[in-house]
């Protein structure tokens, strides 16, 4: 930390009031320690902003390394001590459950705040009237928002695409956007009704990573698709009748603390024969139910299928999938519209899913994947198989998918856009700094001050894009003040242009949580003036 963040020293260190010393220092520096340790957070992320932001890589203590520009990924990967940074993580966090996307812009902006707070509080202004000045001032910001947006109907497919494309030029993966914008815009159409849907649940897209191939060998799969091998040497099954089981096909075994003595080869062939048979029971009745494919879910207490169940169920020629994981029961079960069976009792034909083809597909020497298409009585769900070179390249396109599709969850949340490319927090700078002319004494100075730190993402931008920030500033500015709202910086081209017409373009709920989420935390931590320690 530079020196010049060193509290500021008032003339007395202290005072006695009433026999009590009181320190008058101590709230001046825990604020001012607080500051500039969230400012030091949102100066290592900065950087990382916008499609020509740069990358971090970041390693854990098993060595694991992951590369991302994702801000939300980057802070909670990051090992950070102090409590006041710690509350930009979770500021990211929060807009990245409320939005999903503009995790990166959130940090940079409350960072910006935090600095002009901190030239507030250096020029005498108490920290409760910078307080409610900005809370008026992002109360104003929310109505210019919204003044400038501009509302969007989900039947227009072209605007949609041109959202999820905006907020995957940032990634790692952004060459590919033409690919996966318009898979993941697919993906959520698929699973809400357009009409009247007003959330989307994204627990019903479910993103299967696959390691080989490339990023141009991802796909949108209508139906299941499992990672798990095929126990039998059945691999494709026609009119597939689908059992999901719960219970296991083995032998039943003692208590944990019961022991069975078998003294003599009858009574050891006898317990051999009750086994085949109780298997063969099991097998034989779910046969008679019609199922030919049975999903099998995971078992921790015994195997949860024998060597003598699966030589029984390949000779009745049954495709047996098993280690379903617990937690993907419930998506499986909406997929195929089938119900987890608990015991074999309930083994029944009305039971089963139903499908028209399930198979074992292998991707070139990569791998199988088991595909389950055609279901009859299909849930409203899709999965995205994600594929790549590596495991890193992977996992950042599956970051990058999942912000694409929260940013179409956020226009089904509000159907509204915005102009991306920081015009809106430039036409934002420019309104306030005026309705700070309509105010009196110190608000209007703090509220100036507020609308001045908005411009770090526009100068960032330019910045991260190798313009000069200044320049490009003064002039967006100038645009705006004449009345060209939708004037932002062309990255692409390397200037000034309407963003509308590049078709950079995001959800108004991105910029307005962004916004609001700041500035709530950077009120929080201007509020605090002690640091206690418990043991």
């Amino acid at each position: 930390m530079p020196e010049a963040m060193a509290a500021p020293r008032a003339s007395s260190g202290g005072r006695y009031k009433g026999g009590a010393y009181v320190d008058r220092d101590k709230p001046a520096q825990i604020r001012f320690s607080n500051i500039s340790a969230a400012k030091a957070v949102a100066d290592a992320i900065r950087t990382s902003l916008g499609p020509k932001g740069m990358d971090k890589m970041i390693q854990d203590e098993k060595g694991d390394v992951t590369i991302t520009n994702d801000g939300a990924t980057i802070l909670k990967q990051m090992q950070v001590l102090h409590p006041a940074a710690k509350m930009l993580v979770e500021l990211s966090k929060a807009q990245d459950i409320e939005a999903g996307d503009g995790t990166t812009s959130v940090v940079v902006i409350a960072g910006a705040l935090l600095d002009a707070c901190y030239k507030l509080l250096l020029k005498g202004i108490h920290p409760t009237t910078i307080s409610e000045s900005f809370q008026k001032a992002v109360d104003k910001g929310v109505e210019v928002l919204t003044a400038m947006s501009r509302p969007v109907q989900l039947s227009d497919r072209e605007t949609l695409l041109n959202s999820a494309t905006t907020s995957l030029c940032s990634k790692v993966v952004s060459q590919y956007s033409s690919l996966l914008a318009p898979m993941s815009v697919d993906a959520v159409m698929r699973v809400i009704d357009p009409a009247t849907a007003t959330r989307v649940d994204l627990q019903d897209i479910k993103i299967i990573k696959k390691l080989g191939g490339t990023i141009d060998d991802c796909e949108m799969v209508d139906g299941l698709v499992l990672t798990q091998k095929v126990a039998t040497s059945v691999t494709r099954v026609e009119k597939a009748k689908i059992g999901l089981i719960q219970f296991c096909l083995s032998p039943p075994k003692t208590d944990m603390d019961n022991q069975i003595v078998v003294s003599d080869y009858a009574q050891m062939d006898r317990v051999l024969r009750e086994e085949r048979a109780y298997i063969l029971n099991l097998v034989k009745q779910i046969k008679k139910a019609g199922c030919n494919l049975l999903l099998i879910q995971k078992s921790i207490l015994r195997d949860a299928l024998s060597d003598l169940a699966l030589h029984f169920l390949n000779k009745m020629k049954i495709m047996v999938v098993k280690e379903i994981e617990r937690e993907d029961i419930e998506f499986i079960c909406k997929t195929i519209g089938t119900k987890p069976i608990a015991h074999i009792d309930h083994f029944t034909p009305e039971m089963l899913g139903a499908a028209e083809l399930a198979e074992e597909v292998h991707l070139d020497g990569s791998g199988k994947l088991i595909k389950i298409t055609g279901c009859t009585s299909p849930g409203k769900t899709v999965s995205i198989v994600v594929r790549g070179s590596n495991k890193l390249v992977i996992e950042e396109a599956e970051r990058s998918i999942h912000d694409a599709l929260c940013v179409i969850r956020c226009l089904v949340k509000k159907r509204a856009l915005i102009a991306g490319g920081g015009a809106a927090e430039i036409e934002l700078a420019v309104r306030l700094a005026e309705y700070s002319r309509t105010l009196g004494g110190m608000e209007a100075y703090c509220v100036r001050a507020y609308a001045d730190a908005l411009e770090v993402i526009p100068s960032t931008l330019a910045e991260n894009a190798g313009l000069s920030p200044i320049s490009t500033v003064t002039e967006l500015r100038n645009r705006h003040a004449q009345g060209d709202k939708m004037a932002g910086i062309n990255v692409r081209k390397g200037g000034i242009s309407n963003i509308l017409e590049e078709l950079v373009v995001q959800p108004l709920l991105v910029s307005i949580s962004a916004l609001t989420l700041a500035t709530e935390t950077v009120r929080s931590i201007l509020k605090i003036d002690d640091l206690v320690n418990t043991r």
